[in-house]
């Protein structure tokens, strides 16, 4: 049912906690749907210097999360903003479908965060960013879309 690298990622997540110097915080989800993520960004001369996480929710949740962190960690703002769900599933090796909805939630919370540093600049980050799809525990809410 789970691959190696999803197990990998639960039991030994990467880059997981707080960061006190962060400049761009984003989170996702909704207790209703049973997954929220914290993403916490260190952003420097335009590049995620560090990057780290917090998650309440399932393994796939924990796992999404971390390989994300994994993905953005030294890239340009720019390229962390490209990070897709589908990439985020990829690097796992796959997720059974009915949990798909984690990594769409890995990559709301990272640009989330991207969005907030830009506010914390003084940037409207909409335009750049776009709309973050947040979770109110409806049928509209990201979790339950499989993109």
């Amino acid at each position: 049912m789970y691959t190696e690298q999803v197990m990998e990622h639960f039991y030994n997540p990467h880059n997981m906690g707080e960061l006190s110097d962060a400049n761009g915080i984003g989170e996702v989800g909704n207790p209703k749907c049973g997954d929220i993520m914290r993403m916490y960004i260190k952003v420097e001369d335009g590049v995620i210097v560090d990057v780290k996480f917090k998650t309440f929710g399932c393994g796939s949740a924990i796992a999404t999360s971390s390989i994300a962190t994994d993905m953005v960690k030294g890239h340009t703002i720019e390229e962390a903003l490209t990070l897709s769900n589908k990439a985020v599933v990829e690097a796992l090796g796959g997720l059974p479908a009915h949990k798909i909805h984690c990594s769409v939630l890995a990559e709301q919370a990272i640009k989330a965060a991207v969005a907030d540093y830009y506010t914390r600049q003084g940037i409207d980050p909409t335009p750049i960013v776009g709309e973050i799809k947040t979770c109110d525990g409806n049928e509209s809410c990201a979790c339950e879309h499989n993109k």
